[in-house]
Parts: structure tokens; C-alpha cells; sequence
């Protein structure tokens, strides 16, 4: 699947591996939140990049302890209505201070793009035939927003008291 990035397709060097796939001896490879803690120990072993996918019933919490030891955190949305997955990539940003790439995967539209994005989400992956640019144009459609951000843009309440001020 296409992988998008600042609105932009990218090349994705990691490789996804069932539960019951060999692990390969090099390689970044992403494993399911089961097998990472049935496999811990040789896991960690690998000297090549690890990222580990989350279901949304797992909590970011779950994996806090283990944070540094990842380069990536997949995270899921198994429902378009499913929000737990803008939760968790927010933890892991400002509550865990998880500095890797955050990859959103599932049933995500392209409105919902700018909003992962200001909860922290790196990538999202996208389906086949995906038209990339209109996932880029909904990156520039709102540019204002009333929640804050773990970006570097301010909600509207602080804009509105910053332009009072400068009255």
C-alpha cells in the first residue's frame, strides 16, 4: 500500500511480518503488539530498526516502557468511526515524548489526514489507487483550528487573544 508523508507519496523501507513469520536476521521489520510481547527478548536482540503495530484496543500506554526500542509505532483503525487511534497517537507524542515515526493504517479518509497529522501521525499508509495529491490538498484546506496541537500551529482562541493584544 502507498505510504504518504507531508502529502506526499514516499518509498516505505519496512517490512510488515506475520505472527508466524521468520524473522529475518536485518532488515526494518514491523511486528504486531502479540508477538512483541511473546518475542520480547530476541527482539530486541536485532540491531536493525523495530516497529511495532498496535491494535486499538491496546492503549499507547502499553508500550511506554518500551518506547526508545522503537523506530516506529503503527497504529490502527479498524473503523472508519473508530477514533481510539487519534488518542493514542497523541499519547505517545506528549505524554509518552515518543520521538519516531507514527504510522497511521486502516480505514482512514483523506478529510481525516490534517487531523492525524496535528495528533502526531508521521504516515499514513492509503489504499491502491489512491489519488495522493487530494490527500495533499486536504493538508491546506483548514488551516485554523480550535483544539490545540502537538505541531507548532495555535488554536483559535489563541490567535483571537494575540490579535486582541495587539490592538
Amino acid at each position: 500500500m502507498p505510504l504518504i508523508e507531508n502529502g506526499r507519496a514516499v518509498a516505505d523501507a519496512w517490512v510488515s511480518l506475520a505472527d508466524d513469520a521468520a524473522l529475518p536476521a536485518d532488515g526494518p521489520v514491523i511486528v504486531s503488539f502479540a508477538r512483541w510481547q511473546a518475542e520480547r527478548d530476541a527482539l530486541l536482540a536485532r540491531s536493525a530498526p523495530l516497529g511495532v503495530r498496535l491494535p486499538s484496543t491496546v492503549p499507547a500506554g502499553a508500550i511506554a516502557p518500551d518506547l526508545e526500542r522503537f523506530a516506529l509505532v503503527v497504529v490502527e483503525f479498524p473503523k472508519f468511526r473508530d477514533g481510539r487511534g487519534f488518542t493514542t497517537a497523541r499519547e505517545l507524542r506528549e505524554r509518552w515524548g515518543f520521538q519516531g515515526e507514527i504510522r497511521a493504517v486502516g480505514n482512514i479518509i483523506a478529510d481525516q489526514y490534517p487531523l492525524l497529522v496535528r495528533c502526531g501521525a508521521s504516515t499514513v499508509e492509503v489504499p491502491e489507487g489512491t489519488d495522493v495529491e487530494t490527500w495533499a490538498r486536504t493538508l491546506n484546506t483548514v488551516t485554523i483550528a480550535y483544539q490545540a496541537s502537538v505541531g507548532v500551529d495555535e488554536p483559535l482562541a489563541l490567535l483571537r487573544r494575540k490579535v486582541v493584544a495587539a490592538a
